[in-house]
């Protein structure tokens, strides 16, 4: 049997996706298209600040380092926000309206290395677990709690989270994945608390906004047809 290289943890991208994705059909949850994108680009976003490449304020997102990260997926989306004139501050809904464009190809970037690190398997179109259940391989020679397993822990038993499964919870959130996650009951039990981690990250609260911007965008465009 064939054992998967130790890699690197993964990204709040990564993750997201392995979150996203319905171990029975093999696909996407069912959410929009553009919202979709819209939190490509918001995890991304995240990705750069835990790096410290990205801070942000009440207001602004700004670039603090250009140096690339060593990713590639993360470099290419640091330097076009650093070919920007003049590295001024901007909303963060600025930069994911900006970059919206760039989400299926950040996603299958992203899943071709979730592929290459043996976590997923492409077979039939469909995107499957290569362990049939939710778990990775090794990390650096160390077991990782999957991450469903995390956020549930999160959400469910009042765990503390890291910056990073506080940023994630708050991306989940902003594209209505709980829903999908979780029963009615756990969902109605657990969104105070959902509600509350979510608030912790305004990059996740600015990829709600975005996508409540648009959504109502597209519904009124329908109207008009």
């Amino acid at each position: 049997m064939t054992h998967p290289v130790a890699h690197a943890p993964l990204t709040i991208l990564e993750e997201f996706l392995l979150l996203a994705l319905d171990d029975a059909a093999g696909q996407f949850y069912s959410i929009a298209r553009s919202t979709l994108d819209c939190a490509t680009i918001g995890a991304v976003l995240m990705d750069l600040t835990l790096r410290q490449r990205l801070d942000n304020d009440l207001k602004d997102l700004f670039i603090t380092d250009t140096a690339p990260t060593g990713d590639i997926i993360l470099d290419p989306v640091l330097q076009t926000m650093a070919l920007a004139p003049i590295l001024e501050p901007h909303p963060i809904t600025y930069w994911l309206r900006q970059l919206m464009d760039e989400g299926e190809a950040l996603r299958e970037k992203a899943l071709q290395r979730l592929v290459s690190h043996g976590i997923l398997k492409r077979d039939d179109k469909k995107i499957l677990w290569v362990f049939g259940t939710r778990r990775y391989p090794m990390l650096h020679d160390q077991e990782v709690r999957e991450v469903k397993l995390r956020i549930l822990g999160v959400i469910l038993r009042d765990d503390i989270p890291s910056p990073h499964d506080m940023m994630l919870t708050a991306l989940a959130q902003s594209c209505g994945l709980f829903r999908h996650i979780l029963s009615e009951g756990q969902l109605n039990a657990a969104m105070p608390r959902i509600e509350l981690v979510a608030r912790m990250d305004l990059i996740g609260q600015a990829v709600a906004k975005a996508v409540t911007e648009i959504e109502a965008a597209i519904a009124m465009a329908s109207g008009f047809r």
